[in-house]
């Protein structure tokens, strides 16, 4: 071989391998996402606004998943429709083989009234447990959707590029859905939405009005907890008001076993290693200042963070409120869980770690935090309990505002600023483009 064909056969050598490099690594890079982001922002903030103004609650959100399964429809995604009642899933298969990665955004809203001076706020009012009540996004899962709907729009385009499946899952009812009903992650769960095709891992977030915009919170392991709802009906003897001594008061029974049962977090659960919660939050009883009724009915939630602990608690309950009862000589009956459950929200700790540059890539390694467990609970640890999940927060307080000044979730002063959803948009597209490389076939 003489020194001009060498030089030939070096140089075409070089531009193979060149080339070959090229094609091995992923041609979606976090500046184009960054730009993609940029240009459906106003987009996303729009389909936010409008989510807001029309708000529907779990199980009845028939015009949400109209509006999504349409937008899925036309970005050519294989759309699934009436998933756990009103559920939307979308199917973006990408241009080469590889593994299948789920996002999931809830879409239902509060029976709360809006009481903000935004010009987008709801005026919607509906019938909730047979009663007329308004209805608010007072948790921010109107902003959930209009991400994920954002996310959906930027990787369809990128769709050639994709190294494997998106599975979108918008779902109903996280909530929770009126008694007799099924919903929200576990109807889904049980409908099959992580087969066909078969779910590899899960990503989801929710913002968090208590946090500075552009700031992400993420926690391996629990980072929010099981919860269950309680129910504990005292029944005692009734009599006149003027006669106590005819009567087993189940008010008084009532007073006591909400007092003991406050000694369950402080003195059974070892507090150094996990939270607790033991809640009453309802207690109704007796129609006239002077008859004592025959029964008290309590309500209640119950929150842990692990199954030693949950076991505990439900345990120690039904001691705590049954010998309360029977001291007095009432009886008492305790239903735990009584009208749902969410298992512990758990981040698988080896994916929450390889999906760090992920979210650090979306909004700045100094701006995703480690944070504490929170003691909220969410229906999300369904889709974890079958499958690798990571489930994040994304800050959702205007710069520059006091955050303990901010309108707590579930409140009707509830406001998420406008600009967090460009980062939970660059979030959601760095964990699809990176796990799918990560995991390529």
């Amino acid at each position: 071989m003489n020194y001009k064909n060498l030089l030939v056969y070096v140089c075409l050598t070089g531009i193979l391998l060149a080339n070959l490099a090229a094609f091995a690594q992923s041609k979606i890079t976090p500046e184009s996402i960054n730009t993609a982001a940029a240009k459906v922002e106003q987009k996303v903030i729009a389909w936010r606004h409008d989510f807001h103004e029309h708000p529907e609650l779990g199980n009845r959100e028939f015009r949400t998943a109209d509006i999504i399964a349409k937008h899925l429809q036309s970005l050519g995604l294989e759309v699934q429709t009436k998933v756990g009642v009103t559920g939307v899933v979308g199917i973006l298969k990408g241009g080469k083989p590889g593994p299948v990665v789920a996002l999931r955004a809830d879409m239902d809203a509060l029976p709360v009234e809006e009481k903000t001076n935004l010009p987008y706020a709801s005026k919607v009012k509906t019938i909730y447990n047979g009663k007329e009540t308004a209805v608010m996004h007072a948790c921010g899962h109107d902003a959930h959707v209009a991400i994920l709907m954002g996310v959906a729009e930027i990787l369809s385009g990128m769709k050639k590029d994709l190294k494997g499946t998106v599975k979108f899952i918008f779902q109903p009812a996280e909530e929770g859905v009126p008694p007799g009903e099924e919903g929200g992650a576990e109807l889904m769960v049980k409908e099959g939405v992580l087969e066909n095709p078969k779910v590899d891992a899960i990503f989801g977030l929710h913002v968090n009005a208590q946090t500075e915009t552009g700031k992400i919170t993420y926690r391996p392991g629990a980072i929010m907890a099981a919860v269950g709802t309680l129910k504990i009906t005292v029944t005692g003897k009734p009599s006149h008001g003027a006669s106590p001594w005819f009567a087993v008061d189940p008010i008084v029974v009532s007073a006591q076993i909400i007092n003991n049962l406050q000694t369950i977090v402080s003195r059974n659960v070892n507090v150094t290693e996990n939270p607790a919660v033991v809640t009453i939050g309802s207690i109704h009883g007796g129609n006239r200042d002077n008859i004592i009724p025959e029964q008290v009915e309590m309500l209640g939630t119950v929150r842990t963070f692990s199954a030693e602990d949950e076991k505990l608690v439900y345990a120690r309950i039904r001691e705590v409120v049954e010998h309360t009862a029977l001291s007095a000589g009432a009886t008492a009956e305790v239903l735990l869980p009584y009208h749902h459950y969410y298992p512990v929200t758990f981040n698988d700790e080896a994916l929450t770690a390889a999906m760090m540059p992920s979210l650090q890539k979306a909004a700045g390694k100094e701006n995703v935090v480690l944070q504490k467990p929170k003691t909220g609970a969410e229906d999300f640890s369904f889709f974890q309990q079958k499958v690798p999940g990571v489930y994040f927060f994304l800050g959702g307080s205007p710069k520059g505002q006091d955050v303990k000044t901010s309108g707590p979730h579930h409140t009707p002063t509830f406001i998420i600023d406008d600009s967090t959803m460009t980062t939970g948009v660059k979030a959601m597209c760095n964990l699809v483009v990176d796990y799918l490389e990560l995991n390529k076939k």
